[in-house]
């Protein structure tokens, strides 16, 4: 990796979604607010989710050293609604951020689901409400949200001595008949099938897009744009969100790559890029659901 070639990233991108935290959705809708990288918040039936969320500066066990963002996150942490569930897929520091962790901790407590394995992370921070799960478990969020964690193909590691020893995985959100999938990390394989075939199609499904070069090293833990779509297939889904994109340079695409090969593949495939899209950090997209 350290022989690739790197593409140019700017050193600063100014983002142009406006959010939409105010508005409160019908009881059939979905509000999907994309903040950066795969930060979702996602506001369903009055709950307010947090994917995998991260607003340091830095994805890095080093405040000084490692993959800086080069946007700021498309929604302010101060600006934040009440924040009552946050979604953890793996402990990588892109995805796993304790600095961010623990201000949603201080301002909100949420209850916080987690990867088995990563407690010992996280714990010490004081959620009073945190919940390791393993491949296929449920949980119960209030009356009506239920959670299932869902297998990825990824890897997981803090440092170099602890390199698989926690799980990793996606979120099934199920609530009043929706179905909502975040996939966290993940290669492409036969697992979006079979989540397809156990818990049905997702109305809305957050797939990654980006650092996915080059294809020797990372195409077992991370899809490339072709391979998002040929997962939003295998789910079945009737809508789909790109992520992991644009916010750190992790590999050496360049930061506009992952778009561009996402047009080319829907055009590939004939799916329209109404039914597969980007959203602009910051932007909010209401999907308006038919009752249940």
């Amino acid at each position: 990796m350290l022989r690739e070639p790197r593409s140019r990233w700017p050193r600063s991108v100014e983002n142009k979604g406006v959010p939409q935290l105010n508005m409160t959705p019908a009881i059939d809708d979905i509000a999907v607010t994309f903040v950066n990288h795969a930060t979702f918040l996602i506001q369903i039936g009055g709950i307010a989710i947090l994917t995998d969320p991260i607003w340091s500066e830095r994805a890095s066990m080093f405040r000084r050293a490692g993959p800086r963002r080069v946007r700021k996150p498309g929604v302010a942490f101060d600006d934040l609604p009440k924040i009552d569930l946050i979604l953890l897929s793996h402990n990588h520091y892109d995805h796993l951020d304790l600095a961010t962790l623990k201000r949603l901790r201080q301002t909100f407590s949420p209850t916080v689901l987690l990867a088995a394995g990563d407690a010992r992370l996280v714990g010490p921070l004081g959620f009073k409400d945190m919940r390791e799960l393993d491949w296929w478990d449920e949980t119960l969020i209030g009356e009506e949200l239920k959670i299932v964690f869902v297998p990825a193909q990824h890897t997981s590691a803090r440092g170099l001595l602890d390199r698989q020893q926690s799980l990793w995985g996606g979120y099934m959100i199920k609530s009043g008949g929706r179905l909502i999938y975040f996939s966290g990390d993940s290669g492409y394989s036969k697992h979006f099938s079979d989540i397809k075939l156990r818990l049905g199609s997702p109305d809305i499904a957050m797939l990654g897009i980006g650092s996915y070069e080059p294809r020797w090293f990372m195409k077992p833990i991370h899809m490339n744009p072709a391979e998002a779509v040929r997962a939003y297939g295998d789910l079945g889904a009737k809508h789909s969100i790109g992520m992991h994109f644009g916010t750190f340079q992790l590999t050496p695409e360049a930061i506009h790559q992952p778009q561009a090969d996402l047009k080319a593949a829907l055009s590939q495939s004939g799916i329209s890029d109404r039914e597969f899209v980007t959203l602009h950090e910051g932007e909010t997209r209401i999907y308006r659901m038919p009752p249940a």
